[in-house]
């Protein structure tokens, strides 16, 4: 009983990662929205920001989100049950279009008065910031990380977000956080035994025939290539 509602919970994971990568590859606006999505939380790792502001730019950044996918979701029904020209069907579309832009308008009001003087002063003192404190990288590492291994999913249409697939995002994880505590820490036996279990990991991955062996080298190419480059860019 306990496996059997594990596994309804993965599904239910796996149906809902699926639900966002249909939206993803569908509409070129949610496309539009992740990038300054991304854009906007990695700026806010620049600057000063509050816990109130920082909370407003995450439910600012959900609320385009969720009203891009709520507009993907109603022009797939609308479609669904009217395969002709409706004058009806429009105006739904239309209105549940003109949400998606209601909120993407105000979120840039909002992103401009909470970004807008700590652009203009700030930049410098937001890296110097992250440089002291390279968890902050290791962390956006981690988010860029899964992020591309979605979108590669996605294109590969192969397996599922969390299971299978074009590459492994185990192997991309493992590999990130492994190659990040090589470049930062200076205990070579941290190296090493991080190293290790991240070799563990992937041949798991191998073994239970979950990837293939392509798949988990990508994965693994992929979270070392993301770790080097953030880690030059911030920490060097």
């Amino acid at each position: 009983m306990g496996l059997m509602k594990s596994r309804n919970i993965i599904d239910s994971f796996n149906y809902a990662i699926k639900g966002i990568i249909h939206a993803v590859k569908s509409e070129r606006n949610m496309k539009i929205h992740i990038a300054f999505g991304i854009a906007v939380f990695l700026l806010s790792l620049f600057f000063d920001l509050t816990k109130t502001e920082f909370m407003i730019i995450c439910l600012t950044v959900a609320m385009v989100f969720i009203c891009e996918m709520f507009n993907t979701a109603i022009e797939v029904v609308v479609d669904l049950i009217e395969e002709k020209y409706n004058l009806k069907a429009k105006i739904i579309k239309d209105v549940s279009a003109g949400a998606v832009l209601i909120s993407a308008f105000f979120a840039v009001i909002i992103g401009y008065f909470i970004f807008f003087e700590r652009v203009s002063t700030g930049l410098e003192m937001g890296i110097e910031r992250i440089k002291q404190y390279p968890m902050h990288v290791i962390v956006i590492i981690l988010a860029i990380t899964v992020l591309v291994v979605v979108v590669l999913k996605a294109f590969s249409r192969k397996g599922t977000p969390l299971r299978g697939g074009m590459p492994s995002g185990h192997a991309a994880i493992a590999s990130a956080l492994s190659t990040a505590v090589a470049l930062w820490s200076v205990d070579i036996k941290i190296t090493v035994l991080c190293v290790v279990l991240s070799s563990l990991v992937i041949q798991s991955r191998l073994e239970a025939k979950i990837h293939s062996f392509l798949e988990v080298f990508f994965g693994a190419v992929i979270g070392f290539v993301i770790t080097l480059l953030l880690f030059r860019i911030f920490l060097t």
